[in-house]
């Protein structure tokens, strides 16, 4: 299976819809993918706090057309990153999973809001359900970022059935390494295979990680990327799960 994770340089003076066309240009050429993922809010940009609201959309707004449309082009899945949801009254930090036809077949609401430093938890509402999307190479587990630090949700995707687990994020470099621990432990405690699009660049004067990172479920790091914006590829066997899973039962010897 051969996966590709867009690590996106975020730059200031880029306009959502630049921003947009950028992508596309860089999705045309990533034909024969199976999966591809990209960042955290980085159509608007994660730290454009003051942008949210008005460049917001409804779930069946133009962005998700436009990648709708983008994944039934390259007949590939594709996990088009997260934008801000406007429902309603409220806002959400939603990110969406579409097939090969094109149809949305999995979004999440970001639950965990981040606050630290960041205004997200001011403008956005949770979100409260757990995603697990079936796929025809196995279940997959959507997260965000933030969620990382939160063992017990990820826990919560595997009892749903997950075998991969996506992360889109907007992880600032200043926690490096604590990103680089947490993709490894979230990836080896549940036995998965865990995916991550991190973003890079420095962004309303924010220094952004990227090492966006594929980890298979021995928590070994098979492929990661630098601090600069690229496509991260790597080739998995999603048969090692199970034969991980059993020949070192550990998911089976839970107690709690």
């Amino acid at each position: 299976m051969k996966i590709g994770s867009i690590q996106l340089e975020i730059k200031d003076q880029e306009s959502k819809q630049e921003r947009i066309q950028k992508v596309k240009n860089m999705l045309i050429e990533m034909k024969g993918y199976d999966l591809i993922i990209l960042p955290e809010i980085w159509a608007t940009g994660y730290f454009a706090f003051d942008r949210y609201v008005e460049e917001a959309e409804e779930i069946d707004g133009p962005f998700v057309q436009e990648f709708s449309q983008m994944a039934k082009s390259l007949k590939v899945h594709l996990f088009a990153g997260s934008f801000v949801e406007k429902a309603g009254e409220d806002y959400f930090n939603t990110s969406i999973f579409i097939n090969p036809e094109g149809e949305v077949i999995g979004s999440y609401r970001k639950i965990h809001l981040f606050r630290y430093g960041s205004q997200e938890g001011k403008l956005l509402t949770r979100g409260s359900e757990i995603t697990v999307v079936e796929t025809p190479f196995g279940k997959v587990g959507l997260s965000t970022c933030y969620d990382l630090r939160f063992p017990e949700l990820y826990r919560k995707q595997v009892d749903l059935g997950a075998e991969i687990l996506l992360v889109t994020s907007a992880w600032p470099h200043q926690r490096l390494e604590h990103w680089k621990l947490f993709n490894v432990a979230r990836a080896l405690e549940n036995q998965c295979f865990l995916v991550s699009s991190n973003c890079v660049g420095k962004t309303q004067g924010v220094l952004m990680g990227g090492h966006s990172q594929v980890v298979d479920p021995w928590g070994t790091v098979i492929a990661q990327a630098g601090e600069k914006e690229t496509i991260l590829t790597a080739e998995i066997d999603l048969q090692e799960i199970s034969v991980i899973r059993e020949d070192f039962p550990q998911l089976k010897h839970r107690v709690l």
